[in-house]
């Protein structure tokens, strides 16, 4: 359930493969109650050892430090954390990396386009 009772939409809105990379769509409020879901999809990708595992994040609308420490997790798994890129976040995502500081640990694209071109 969400903050207002409502049930929560699925929080893992697509995994698909670009090229060498591994693209995991997340969408909906990023919480306590759904972040098993959430760290399922990415170490599963993560697990796969992809050139480059992008989490696009456009559709998010909450995420709090649960869903935060699953983010961390997961670049953790990968052997290089440059390949792990956060995509488009919104303006709330984007408070949220800033407010918890770790803006600057991930690298975030403003679009996918951006990410793919990104130099590893």
């Amino acid at each position: 359930m969400s903050h207002d009772g409502v049930p929560h939409d699925a929080p893992v809105a697509g995994v698909e493969e670009r090229g060498g990379a591994l693209l995991v769509r997340l969408a909906g409020e990023l919480d306590l109650y759904n972040s098993r879901v959430v760290r399922e999809a990415l170490l599963d990708a993560a697990g796969r050892a992809p050139e480059r595992l992008l989490v696009e994040l456009s559709e998010v609308e909450f995420i709090d430090s649960t869903a935060l420490g699953v983010l961390i997790e997961a670049r953790s798994r990968l052997a290089d954390g440059r390949t792990f890129m956060l995509v488009a976040p919104n303006v709330e995502t984007r408070r949220a990396l800033e407010i918890s500081g770790l803006d600057r640990h991930f690298a975030v694209h403003a679009s996918l386009a951006e990410a793919l071109a990104a130099a590893l």
